[in-house]
């Protein structure tokens, strides 16, 4: 009995310890993260960079790559909130303990990832990238090379130490301080999946709007309602290679013209979920080591030589952005009512002028702050097989159950997806006009009809 007592009150202290590390949406940086290495020496030649996330506020576990005690998981609760996998080479994970579904299902949570890989990628680490829409290049001999836009170096000939600075155009995912000296690559290269491609150049850019929009005290107010589809997955490449690069065995002569060529080669790349879970591949686990962070970078031709490299810069607003210190977005207190009222109704009548109101804040890092934008969209559609109904606040001449929907996916923002139903009712018989305008012809032919019989009937009694 007193084991069994000891047992239940290790559970329930287990059980409270991990609900107080999960994910709290509402301080989106209060999170634990698990770190699986190929080597333990990583701990140190990578310390910068985990340093950095550790006096962000961040608790890093770190693991090697086969130990078996890894989980994500225990009695139903995730232990972690962040993943990252600085084990390019392991086959397996724990020796199996940690399998590729059990990753996938942790991103599928709405977890964070980043993965890195490099000339030694195994077929788990591809696998990973793979199920993100990302393609390491297949030959496992093949690095990125560049002729053109390599870091000038005494040791390295092979043009395989890239100087880039081909960033992505984003103050969300990158921050708004420019990087100013090019990032140091040494890896291998990937290219992203052409439909996540598709979805990240259609689905991420500003919409144009009819009308206008009013921002009042941080609500938004609608005056057109229109009907955007977005999809749900949104790859998106941060940093990409020059023109000239290649993806081939270093120091050989190409037989026959690479797989992977130009700006079609990506570097480092993110994703981010339909449920917000954000993902960062990398094709060099180099780009974060304390030696390329010192390092100084002197790009080929006549640019300027910089004393640091820009990795440091560029790994770290890029992880802020990965784990939801920028780009984080909730809505609240959605509303919506009759023009000129306050109180929300069950129920509209057709043709009604509405009023809809939601508020937007973004996360800053320490505080929610209020969001402000343009291109803020606003659905109202029938629910049934008829068709997409829409308004400019009036609400149309069909009855049925209508929903309020927004859905919000911008770059470097997590999405939001917003509904609310209200049903619309038809006009009560007290409710319409006393005489429609439409239906005078109609009054006309009753009364000349009416007049035509009273004179048919003098007449006819008349002569009688």
């Amino acid at each position: 009995m007193a084991n069994l007592s000891v047992s239940l009150l290790c559970f329930t202290i287990f059980s409270l310890l991990s609900l107080t590390h999960a994910f709290n949406p509402e301080d989106p940086t209060d999170r634990r993260i698990l770190v699986i290495l190929d080597d333990i020496s990583l701990k140190s030649s990578h310390s910068i960079f985990f340093s950095n996330l550790q006096s962000r506020g961040y608790n890093l576990d770190f693991k090697l790559s086969d130990d078996r005690k890894i989980a994500l998981q225990r009695y139903g609760h995730y232990l972690y909130d962040g993943l990252i996998l600085f084990s390019p080479s392991a086959e397996s994970i724990g020796d199996g303990s940690l399998k590729l579904k059990d990753v996938l299902d942790f991103v599928d949570s709405g977890h964070d990832l980043i993965v890195a890989a490099n000339a030694n990628a195994s077929y788990f680490i591809r696998n990973v990238a793979s199920e993100c829409g990302v393609d390491f290049e297949d030959d496992a001999s093949a690095m990125v090379v560049d002729h053109t836009s390599y870091a000038v170096s005494e040791i390295e000939g092979d043009h395989t130490l890239i100087a880039s600075d081909n960033f992505i155009k984003s103050d969300v995912i990158l921050g708004g301080e420019k990087i100013e000296a090019p990032v140091l690559f040494r890896g291998i290269a990937h290219s992203v999946n052409a439909a996540s491609a598709l979805v990240s150049q259609h689905s991420l850019q500003p919409h144009c709007c009819c009308g206008p929009f009013f921002y009042v005290r941080h609500v938004f107010f609608f005056n057109h309602i229109l009907n955007e589809s977005n999809s749900c997955k949104q790859v998106v490449k941060v940093l990409t290679a020059s023109p000239a690069a290649y993806s081939a065995k270093p120091n050989s002569k190409l037989s026959k013209p690479p797989a992977l060529t130009g700006d079609s080669i990506s570097l480092v790349s993110v994703v981010q979920a339909r449920n917000n879970a954000r993902v960062m591949i990398s094709g060099s686990l180099d780009m974060f080591s304390n030696r390329f962070f010192r390092s100084g970078v002197h790009k080929v031709g006549p640019s300027v030589k910089h004393e640091k490299s820009g990795n440091e810069h560029f790994v770290t607003e890029l992880s802020k952005w990965i784990f939801h210190e920028r780009g984080h977005l909730k809505a609240v207190n959605i509303r919506h009512h009759k023009v000129g009222e306050t109180n929300e109704p069950s129920i509209y009548r057709i043709d009604d002028d509405l009023e809809f109101s939601v508020e937007i804040y973004e996360w800053s890092g320490t505080r929610w702050e209020p969001y402000v934008a343009d291109d803020v969209q606003l659905q109202f559609f029938l629910m049934s097989p008829y068709g997409l109904y829409t308004a400019s606040f009036r609400v149309p001449d069909v009855y049925g159950v209508f929903q309020f929907k927004i859905e919000y996916q911008r770059l470097g923002f997590s999405s939001l997806s917003l509904s609310k139903q209200i049903p619309v009712r038809p006009f009560r018989h007290n409710e319409y006009e006393r005489f429609i305008p439409v239906a005078f012809p109609y009054y006309g032919a009753s009364f000349s009809t009416m007049g035509a019989f009273f004179i048919f009937s003098i007449v006819y009694l008349w002569h009688k």
